[in-house]
């Protein structure tokens, strides 16, 4: 297959589709059917993938129903794309079937390229498309889309900006601007360019954009005025971090101002927040058992709504899996994401039997418009597991620690970063170790330790019944330590930040 023979059909799609009818609740069965029409593709036109199922003594001839499809040997970085020459891995065994490369890096630094055609964004654009049209009523409001993420051969970046240009070539009145990560170049174009738009959003990663938008208030630029917007990836982060941004920004209505993507580099964007999925990740926030209830853990996912048509989740052993077509095809890969997944009917069922109704919420705000309601599953999301500590039996997540940080007056005080350990001190008693990087300009003080640590040590004790009910109370506040940014302990720039030691 040649480059225009699968871009055509894919612009024609993209281009042609109307929103309401590429995400219709599909039929049952149709989205197993469509993931075992792409594995038959994939063992037609990819050498790697039929090398590995006969290493795995796997006949695909005998794979013919959907029931066979789920027993199909897993993908993983190590076992497949590793061992196998990047080109064996592309369609044909060819890698000019795609027209652009994306690398990542694991824990390792070790690189991994990810190839992809325009087909393959325009497939992913689709949940810009969504985000864009249901979240911010980009189809009736001019709009600039800032991308701040950093560009260059990583995937966000560049990625980002080819969605939305194709939302605008589709007829979204949006321009597209690519300052990056340099946060001098993205208040210069806002303070320029955003007085002449409905609206300015802002794509990038969480902390990121709050340092950008503190940065901004530093400086009296009128955020309101702008009527920003957020696009994030990349990071799980609070309701209260949602709120408080959205406070500093001026305001608005949380469940249609900002919207998380869940996206990897392997195959772009997976499932992206929707209103709906803000409007029950909100409430359940409110009610932590329930949270508890639902997600069997006491920390908040990124919950998502998915086009399981697009990208097939189905879980193992507590993670996620998914099934979707790219540059490089994946079959049943598992991206060791912790999470599930939970259908429309259940997950409305569940939220009922606890007295809310998210759909009412929603048409409570906006009476007259259903956007952002959709009939789609749900899959959900934790942080990476290593950035757990264990703390007298508890399971201790970044997740509980930053909702202390984001209340006042702390949240004026941090970053956001911190590092959470757990030791010994000379005496062999187990502690809790929680350094915190300060915004520029500001000094710790004793006081603000204290405050720091009590706010923590009461927000564990409200989300994480492991911790309230393990931890000994005398044992329960952290030994909180101030540290300035950028920190070269604990804080160091240019490398990704770890929440844990």
């Amino acid at each position: 297959m040649s480059r225009e023979d699968g871009v055509l059909p894919a612009g024609e799609h993209f281009f042609n589709a109307d929103l309401d009818n590429v995400l219709a609740r599909p039929a049952a069965g149709e989205a197993e059917q469509r993931a075992l029409e792409l594995f038959q593709s994939v063992v037609a036109t990819v050498p790697a993938y039929r090398t590995f199922l006969s290493e795995h003594n796997v006949d695909p001839a005998t794979v013919r129903t959907v029931d066979d499809f789920t027993t199909l040997p897993l993908l993983t970085k190590d076992n497949y794309l590793r061992r196998n020459a990047l080109t064996e891995l592309c369609r044909n065994g060819r890698l000019t079937t795609c027209d652009m490369i994306a690398v990542s890096s694991g824990s390792t630094g070790e690189p991994t390229f990810w190839p992809r055609s325009v087909a393959d964004e325009l497939a992913v654009a689709i949940r810009f498309e969504q985000v864009f049209h249901d979240s911010f009523r980009a189809d009736e409001r001019t709009t600039l889309a800032v991308v701040c993420f950093a560009l260059g051969t990583w995937v966000g970046g560049m990625h980002s900006a080819s969605c939305c240009r194709h939302l605008a070539a589709k007829g979204y009145p949006i321009t597209v601007i690519t300052p990056g990560n340099n946060v001098e170049e993205i208040l210069r174009v806002v303070t320029a360019l955003g007085p002449q738009f409905d609206q300015v959003v802002l794509l990038g990663y969480p902390p990121f954009l709050k340092g950008v938008i503190d940065t901004g208030l530093g400086r009296d630029i009128p955020w309101r005025e702008y009527r920003v917007k957020l696009v994030l990836a990349g990071e799980v982060f609070s309701e209260e971090w949602r709120t408080l941004v959205g406070e500093r920004l001026g305001g608005g209505e949380p469940c249609f101002s900002s919207a998380s993507l869940y996206g990897t580099a392997d195959a772009g964007v997976l499932a992206n927040e929707t209103p709906l999925s803000v409007c029950i990740r909100r409430y359940l926030a409110a009610h932590p058992a329930a949270t508890r209830e639902l997600f069997g853990e006491s920390r908040l996912p990124t919950l998502a709504q998915y086009d399981p048509c697009d990208r097939l989740f189905e879980m193992h052993e507590g993670t996620l899996l998914f099934t979707g077509d790219n540059g490089i095809p994946l079959i049943r890969y598992h991206i060791a994401d912790i999470g599930g997944v939970t259908s429309f009917e259940a997950m409305l069922t569940f939220l009922a039997d606890h007295g809310f109704n998210p759909i009412t919420e929603l048409c409570q705000a906006h009476p007259d418009d259903q956007r952002g309601i959709r009939e789609l599953p749900f899959v959900h999301v934790f942080g990476r597991s290593q950035f757990t500590v264990s703390y007298f039996g508890a399971n201790i997540y970044p997740e509980n620690i930053t909702v202390g940080l984001e209340q006042l007056p702390i949240a004026a005080w941090v970053t956001g970063k911190f590092v959470m350990v757990s030791r010994e001190d000379s005496d062999r008693n187990r502690y809790l170790g929680i350094a915190v990087e300060l915004v520029p300009g500001v000094v710790g003080t004793e006081e603000m330790q204290s405050t720091i640590a009590q706010e923590i040590a009461r927000q564990l004790r409200r989300l994480n019944s492991e911790f309230a009910h393990y931890t000994p109370p005398e044992h329960q506040i952290p030994q909180v330590s101030l540290h300035p940014t950028g920190d070269p302990e604990y804080f160091p720039r240019g490398v990704k930040h770890r929440y844990s030691r």
